[in-house]
């Protein structure tokens, strides 16, 4: 670590940026089937690579079963043949997802290709959990508009079709023997229906509708093992998201779990990397715990066996549980938790004996002491929509006239939530107040607040982040003289928004991956999206196939308001970026390069939507530490 500052300077040295961005020592661990050993990534040949080790050993022993020295491995499988294990990539972020398998035998042998799909077509989701021996089934897309079911034999490579789609936007459910036993379609204004579909017929028995808006990501919905039924996030007569039951026969809906005042927490729909919705059992299928959103995520147990292991769980740590595998016996347990100072924690519990013992920290070169903690705040909008988020302040700092960058989060129907988050943190140490709000649209606050962002892209969106900042400042944490904007995708569109729409609002703001021409961006997005966007893009942002709606979408669009950018900027760009095109960047970088406006352009090749390797974080973070510093006034290691 390097210090700065007068010897009698309390605050904590300044972290290097490495220890903060360098891949985890330790992440993502789970238990094998058996119970006999467990599995983790940890870097190898330069990168996260999975390892496995026996239940009793510890690293030292531990073998590399993967071997990729170009991206980071970042999800992997146990299957039920304890030969081989499976794991997914892309290349260079291109988002075109392979699943490959290892023979755990013989490490050093090459990883074997199980899709061997064309360019445009990717793996989707893949579940091990399945009835058949030694198969997984697996959603990808050869043909690239319809993302279909298959089971995939794991020793052979063989493939053979269960679910093909016939209408993009429609979905079918398959039970754990990959029969189709749930189907979820839309109808022309966006509203979900949701039917019993007969395995051997495919006949289609009505049994829901659900509102589209207030689920821009999609309607959580998970077949129960026993075919009676399915568990649906839904919200009824509340404003709240419950986990329901909805019996299959008559389609009678109850309450399984429901928290007052919030939401049940769908992060995971956005990525399967992001703490999951529901806990399910490995042994039955069934769902045994879900997480609601709140100050802290909350869990509540739903089945009585796992609420014994949850209580036992929850002594090992004060953090809140991520991620829980176990074998098949449930005796034995794997659990990592999320903490705003203590990032991935990990501990093995044996439920038989209650035995316990910590497993690994994820950066052990952190000390949590030294780290700042999070802190939730509620705010009113102007209008009086009440507004959640996050305020980190610097450790051992006056918590009064500091510079804030204000972090907006990406989706935008998503949600920022209490733990560790290595960009706040790093922030934190230079010195900065870290202002985290769950605007409008944001999940996890209930339906009113999602649906009063339907049009308000650079409205009432941006205006909750403005009041936001003017909330801090008038609490005297933040000095308004030293503000920046910062985010990734929508919060990149919304640090370009804040130096369009408020341009004398920040001194300084940073865009990473983010839109700047809404119409652009919806252009480019891959076709088997587009065929998904009636109840996010199209219902909140505009058709781009109407005229007047292409208009107001262009009116919102950064790139049309360019000319009004005299805020310093940073901006970074994946070259391989399926999602939001590195055209986004390039259109707004050149033209403020014309103009003589402070703008840094970093392009990484290898990388797609958001960096992945540490070299390229590392890079985009000294660039940060760099534009705030010189902006800002915050602190930054010596040069060199």
């Amino acid at each position: 670590m390097t210090t700065t500052g007068r010897p009698d300077d309390q605050r904590p040295a300044l972290i290097d940026v490495e220890t903060f961005f360098a891949d985890p020592e330790f992440a993502s661990a789970s238990i094998s089937p058996d119970g006999t050993r467990v599995a983790y990534l940890a870097p190898h040949r330069g990168r996260r690579n999975v390892w496995v080790r026996g239940i009793d050993q510890d690293h030292f022993d531990a073998v590399p079963v993967t071997s990729d020295s170009r991206r980071g491995i970042t999800t992997y499988y146990w299957t039920d043949d304890p030969r081989f294990m499976l794991y997914l990539q892309d290349t260079d972020g291109n988002e075109e997802w392979h699943l490959y398998r290892v023979d755990l035998g013989a490490p050093d042998s090459p990883a074997v290709d199980l899709t061997p799909l064309a360019a445009e077509s990717r793996v989707f989701a893949v579940n091990p959990e399945t009835t058949v021996p030694g198969t997984v089934i697996a959603w990808m897309n050869p043909r690239p508009l319809f993302v279909d079911v298959f089971r995939i034999d794991v020793a052979t490579g063989g493939t053979t079709p269960l679910v093909e789609r016939t209408d993009p936007a429609d979905t079918f459910f398959v039970d754990r023997t990959g029969r189709a036993t749930w189907h979820m379609a839309k109808d022309a204004d966006g509203t979900y229906e949701i039917s019993a579909a007969d395995p051997a017929t495919g006949e289609l028995r009505l049994l829901h509708r659900a509102g589209g808006a207030e689920h821009p990501m999609g309607l959580f919905l998970a077949p129960l093992p026993d075919g009676t039924g399915a568990l649906l996030g839904d919200y009824q007569d509340s404003d709240d998201l419950q986990l329901l039951r909805i019996d299959r026969e008559t389609g009678e809906q109850t309450v399984v779990a429901a928290v007052d005042g919030h939401s049940l927490d769908t992060l995971s729909a956005a990525s399967d990397t992001l703490p999951p919705t529901v806990f399910v059992s490995r042994r039955t299928g069934e769902v045994i715990a879900a997480r609601f959103t709140g100050d802290r995520p909350h869990i509540v147990p739903l089945d009585p066996h796992f609420a014994e292991v949850q209580a036992a769980l929850e002594k090992l740590s004060d953090g809140v549980l991520d991620t829980v595998t176990s074998d098949l016996s449930e005796r034995r347990w794997i659990a990592s938790f999320i903490h705003d100072r203590e990032p991935g924690t990990t501990w093995f519990y044996d439920h038989a004996t209650g035995e316990s013992r910590p497993l690994f920290r994820g950066n052990p070169h952190l000390d949590p002491a030294d780290l700042a903690p999070m802190t939730a705040v509620d705010l009113p909008a102007r209008d009086g929509l009440p507004l959640h988020g996050f305020l980190t302040l610097p450790v051992s700092v006056p918590p009064e006239n500091l510079p804030l960058v204000l972090l907006v989060h990406g989706g935008p129907w998503m949600h920022d939530t209490w733990g560790h988050n290595r960009s706040v943190q790093f922030l934190a140490n230079r010195g900065y107040a870290v202002l985290q709000v769950n605007f409008r649209g944001s999940t996890g606050y209930g339906r009113r607040h999602i649906t009063a962002a339907i049009g308000e892209f650079a409205g009432k969106m941006h205006d909750d982040l403005i009041d936001a900042v003017n909330w801090a400042v008038a609490q005297g944490y933040a000095d308004p003289e030293r503000l920046a904007i910062a985010g990734g995708s929508y919060g990149g569109y919304a640090a370009l928004v804040g130096v369009t729409v408020t341009p004398d609002k920040f001194a300084a703001a940073v865009d990473y991956v983010g839109i700047s021409d809404l119409a652009n961006f919806l252009a480019t997005l891959p076709p088997f999206v587009r065929a998904n966007m009636t109840n996010n893009w199209v219902r909140y942002v505009g058709d781009p196939d109407d005229p007047a709606q292409l208009a107001d979408m262009r009116r919102r669009s950064p790139i049309t308001m360019v000319d009004r950018i005299t805020t310093p900027l940073l901006v970074a760009q994946g070259a391989n970026d399926v999602r939001v095109v590195q055209a986004e960047s390039d259109n707004i970088v050149a033209p403020l390069r014309e103009r003589g406006v402070p703008v840094e352009y970093i392009v990484a090749d290898d990388e797609g939507h958001g960096f992945e390797n540490p070299e390229n974080l590392i890079l985009l973070h000294r660039a940060i530490e760099r534009h705030l510093a010189e902006h800002l006034g915050g602190r930054r290691a010596s040069p060199g």
